[in-house]
């Protein structure tokens, strides 16, 4: 059965919303503020480009910790499609991952939101490695 979050938990008032703060969350180095934007469902799932998939919110946590108190990384991301219903929205972006002054990727990442009692929250990301540079069109596109 999902967790109420706490009372001082963000509301995002949309998928765009939560996506900005987890950027910002982990461009700032804020396990809380990256942690607060997933689901508190216990189906959770995170992927990153190393292939390791991590189901529910402990290992998620852990596994985050572990990257921002070794790393102090910015992710530079540009959404290339978009995928829009009233509960459930699919992102797809094209990242590249900043360290200092060194720029690695691009990666391909897909974030998935969905919309609930208290706003909209990840439930799912998985981050792999693109094969080739990121596509020329990068703008925001909604497809139907």
């Amino acid at each position: 059965m999902p967790m109420t979050p706490p009372t001082s938990s963000p509301q995002f008032a949309s998928p765009e919303d939560a996506e900005a703060a987890f950027y910002d969350a982990v461009a700032q180095g804020n396990l809380d503020a990256l942690m607060a934007i997933w689901s508190e469902e216990e189906e959770v799932i995170c992927t990153h480009p190393t292939g390791q998939q991590l189901v529910g919110l402990a290992a998620i946590r852990e596994s985050w910790r572990q990257v921002l108190e070794t790393t102090r990384l910015q992710i530079l991301g540009s959404r290339i499609a978009q995928w829009h219903s009233m509960l459930l929205a699919v992102h797809q972006v094209v990242e590249n991952l900043q360290v200092g002054q060194e720029v690695t990727g691009p990666l391909q990442a897909t974030n998935v939101y969905a919309r609930g009692a208290h706003g909209w929250r990840l439930v799912c990301r998985h981050c792999s490695a693109a094969a080739d540079a990121a596509p020329a069109e990068t703008e925001n596109r909604v497809l139907h």
